[in-house]
């Protein structure tokens, strides 16, 4: 037992345990992998999620789309750049590096690369 397993990213408590290649807490029931810890502390370290250009994003911010973006699965489908999304919500368990979820005129609620955002002034 010569590795120190991390705490829990939802709750803090220290009782994780492996399963397989998940990681598991007990307390509050949240799996995640060891990846998605490391890059969680790497987004923490660098301070937050940035844009496109380096600028801190926060929840509740508006952004525009820096290029067009295509729509994958259901109904396809392309988001055009400089489509205006506002009142964003960062989030850390997003599908592959998605780290935004978002309401975006005319496709509704899906999640985003903050790699294709730009902060708007507000």
């Amino acid at each position: 037992m010569g590795e120190q397993l991390p705490p829990c990213p939802q709750c803090a408590e220290a009782y994780t345990y492996e399963q397989g290649a998940l990681l598991v807490c007990p307390m509050c029931g949240h799996e995640w992998t060891p990846a998605d810890d490391t890059a969680s502390e790497d987004r923490q370290e660098s301070g937050g999620i940035t844009d496109a250009v380096g600028n801190r994003l926060a929840d509740g911010d508006t952004v525009s789309i820096t290029k067009t973006v295509k729509i994958k699965g259901g109904g396809g489908g392309v988001i055009k750049a400089g489509t205006k999304v506002r009142g964003i919500r960062l989030i850390s368990d997003g599908v592959g590096d998605h780290d935004i979820d978002a309401n975006v005129p005319g496709f509704g609620r899906m999640q985003l690369k903050s790699s294709v955002v730009k902060k708007v002034a507000p």
